[in-house]
């Protein structure tokens, strides 16, 4: 590399006031590139005190440009990885809220999960004209995460494999690789010590008849925003499975049930009031009045267990449901980067009157419930 390419780097690594001592380094793409770098990170510079200064820069400054503008320069000028990375750092780290003032400017975004949480994070302050923009950039969002999702549920909760009956449908987690050597083992060549394949055997699934009631009780409070997110889309997923009948019911200090609402995640979040308290105790006493076959019910609750109201009439209802045989799954509340935050202490005391507490993912989730379901 030479002396005058690392010169370029470092001045756009470390932005224009780097510029007088590394002299006019840039090429006029190489402008383009720290114009849009410089609407963005020189905003630290900004907060700092240091006033930008006249002549510097290509005319990016905030007052010239929109949102949308350096949105369609950036996607233009960097790859989409790195496109993705600045959208998050607009919206996380810098503030950039215009970016979700303008309709246009919202669907010129790349729709991830970070936009989604802040979308629902901001919801409430987000005027009338955006609410059409906000639904559409969601939908595509639950509309990727279901695809992702979908499939581990539906393997996992369509039935157990039938060992005495076969399946002409090929699948990894049915194969039966005992009965395979054994219907094959004529085909051992001995020259090359390798058995050849011919006819594979799989294992095909039995359907269940009698479908589980599954009450799933979702914290909306502020702390649960990644929670509620995926468990609105496990609704929707459930839902639509023959194995279980899907409750949905969401508290705070007060109860919800969205259980009509249940197959429209997307209507869920828009539904969902992030904020306030918590009261478990009243959400899980509401969730006892729903249960009819207690042996087959699972009440699943998702929260942090941080509850805000005496802890007695919560841990008396969690006894009472695992006393009447009910199966309860406490479901750790994850943050952004899938990591535990919860009241370890009230899981210890809700575990011991016949709870199960697991911080889990939501394709684990879905083999729980599996295991359970049996």
């Amino acid at each position: 590399m030479s002396g005058a390419d690392t010169l370029r780097r470092w001045r756009l690594v470390l932005g224009r006031y780097a510029e007088p001592e590394t002299g006019d380094a840039l090429s006029a793409a190489d402008r383009r590139v720290d114009d849009a770098l410089d609407y963005l990170y020189g905003r630290a510079y900004d907060r700092q005190g240091l006033l930008r200064r006249d002549g510097q820069g290509g005319g990016l400054d905030a007052s010239q440009v929109t949102a949308l503008d350096w949105l369609q320069r950036t996607r233009e000028l960097f790859p989409q990885d790195v496109y993705e990375r600045m959208q998050r750092h607009a919206l996380d780290k810098f503030g950039l809220n215009e970016i979700l003032r303008d309709p246009a400017t919202l669907r010129a975004l790349e729709p991830d999960e970070n936009l989604a949480r802040a979308l629902l994070a901001m919801r409430g302050r987000l005027g009338a004209d955006m609410q059409d923009a906000v639904r559409d950039v969601i939908g595509k969002v639950v509309q990727d995460i279901t695809r992702r999702l979908r499939h581990d549920f539906v393997n996992a909760l369509s039935g157990r494999r039938n060992r005495f009956r076969r399946s002409m449908v090929p699948s990894a987690q049915n194969f039966d690789w005992r009965a395979t050597i054994a219907a094959n083992l004529r085909h051992y060549d001995v020259a090359s010590r390798r058995l050849v394949i011919e006819r594979p055997r799989f294992n095909s699934r039995v359907k269940r008849q009698l479908p589980w009631d599954v009450i799933l009780c979702v914290d909306q409070s502020a702390s649960m925003l990644d929670s509620v997110l995926y468990s609105a889309i496990v609704a929707g997923i459930l839902v639509s499975l023959p194995s279980v009948n899907i409750r949905l019911v969401v508290f705070d200090t007060n109860v919800v049930d969205l259980t009509r609402m249940a197959a429209d995640p997307v209507q869920v979040l828009l539904t969902v009031q992030l904020g306030g308290g918590t009261d478990v105790g009243r959400a899980m006493r509401y969730c006892e009045q729903l249960v009819t076959a207690p042996q087959r019910t699972i009440v699943a609750l998702v929260s942090d267990f941080a509850e805000g109201a005496p802890p007695g009439a919560l841990l008396a209802c969690v006894q009472r449901l695992a006393q009447a045989r009910v199966r309860l799954l406490g479901l750790a509340a994850l943050d952004a980067r899938a990591q535990p935050v919860y009241d370890r202490d009230m899981a210890q005391r809700l575990a011991a009157r016949g709870m199960e507490i697991a911080a889990l993912t939501p394709t684990r989730f879905a083999g729980w419930l599996a295991e359970v379901i049996g």
